[in-house]
């Protein structure tokens, strides 16, 4: 049963509510590990509108750094999103994510290390990521280091899917 789907594109490119159909056509009760942290209200409306889409059919876990620790096997599990998840091992340590290059380095070893343990698990993992380094390059070196981290994240993942779609305007492309 293991399989491994990854969902990537743009803000507001219809991710979610692909990888929610998506999960909900494989299983009548699949998982949502939402790892959002709230970080100011706008957020939080942006939360509440994600969970206001989703039914009693649905399994919900929050979980901000250690997918891990949960239990998902024989399910189908969704992991909204990626970027979310990289954004709080990266901000582990603010100072070392405004200042230490090596940083993204450890960071990446660490999400890549919790993302095998994860699905080493007998399930089904939709991943919801962003395409945040298709613009232009930042001017500001903290932005260029996270855009680093989630840019190799994704590679990551996309090396070990068995599918992955591009959401484009709401139409998913399919790449692999």
């Amino acid at each position: 049963m293991n399989k491994i789907i990854l969902i990537t594109g743009g803000e507001r490119s219809g991710k979610s509510s692909f990888a929610e159909q998506t999960a909900l056509s494989l299983s009548p009760n699949p998982v949502y590990l939402a790892t959002a942290r709230v970080w100011d209200d706008e957020f939080r409306e942006r939360v509440r509108q994600h969970q206001l889409r989703r039914g009693p059919e649905w399994t919900n876990i929050e979980e901000e750094l250690e997918i891990s620790k949960h239990n998902v096997n024989g399910r189908v599990v969704l992991i909204d999103c990626v970027t979310l998840w990289c954004t709080n091992f990266f901000y582990r340590d603010q100072q070392r994510a405004e200042q230490d290059t090596a940083w993204v380095r450890q960071c990446l070893d660490d999400l890549k290390s919790e993302f095998d343990r994860f699905t080493a698990q007998d399930a089904t993992f939709i991943f919801v990521t962003n395409e945040i380094g298709m613009g232009g390059v930042s001017a500001n070196a903290l932005q260029r280091r996270f855009t680093d981290l989630q840019g190799w994240v994704n590679q990551y993942i996309a090396s070990k899917a068995d599918e992955v779609t591009l959401m484009v305007s709401g139409i998913p492309v399919k790449i692999k």
